[in-house]
Parts: C-alpha cells; structure tokens; sequence
C-alpha cells in the first residue's frame, strides 16, 4: 500500500520527479511512499513528507484511491490526500526536481502509469 499527497495552493498541485537513478527515471509522481507495518495511511504520509521534504503535513481527506497493474506485472495501491497545510519550509531532498503547477498544466509532466488517469481528472477539475 502507497500513500500520496496532493499538496494543493491554490490552484497548484505540488509534484516531484524521480531521479536519473531510480526506477522509471525522470518521471513526475507525487510525494509519498509505503506504509510501514503498523502504521495507518495518514500517519504513513505525515511521515513520507517530513523525510522527503522536510515538512509537518497536516494530512486532509482521503481524495481518491487507485490499484494499477503494471506490464510487467507488478502492481500498486495508491492512496491520495489532500494536504492544504504544512509546517516549515519544502526542502527537496530526494527528487531530482520539485515544482507547483497549475492543475490544468499536469497533462504536460510525464507522470506515472499508476497516475494519469488521477492528472486527467485534476486537470478537468473532477475532484477538487
């Protein structure tokens, strides 16, 4: 189980791009990651978003949740939500680069599999 955040300003989005090294390099995907054992969805992200940015989250409603299979057959179970306020300042340290887009501006980031049916919606307005 993965859990994402849809950091939002406005009407911006915050989004992150995978580094050279990593698996499905270069590709954009919201900040998050696994659940740990024993720890719930919110909690999970709270942390992600401290260790990969350097904030306190104040973690929202859940937005959406997805299960993607990929080719090669692996799969993943996403869950997003919404964060509107954090503590301190966003330090990038662990993504290649970092930005807020306008949500109508997600459809031109080479995003995740898992997550482009989720930018087609954003970008529609459909969810938030």
């Amino acid at each position: 189980m993965v859990v994402a955040a849809l950091m939002l300003r406005g009407g911006e989005v915050f989004i992150c791009q995978r580094r050279p090294d990593q698996p499905m390099a270069l590709q954009w995907e919201f900040p998050g990651g696994k659940i740990e054992p024993g720890e719930g969805p919110e909690a999970a992200l709270a942390r992600e978003l401290n260790e990969e940015l350097g904030i306190e989250a104040t973690i929202g409603p859940r937005v959406t949740h997805i299960r993607h299979n990929y080719r090669h057959g692996g799969a993943v179970d996403l869950q997003f939500f919404a964060v509107h306020t954090f503590q301190g300042e966003i330090q990038n340290r662990i993504f290649n680069e970092t930005r807020w887009v306008k949500l109508e501006d997600l459809p031109n980031y080479d995003f995740l599999p898992a997550d482009r049916g989720l930018i087609r919606d954003l970008a529609m307005g459909k969810l938030l």
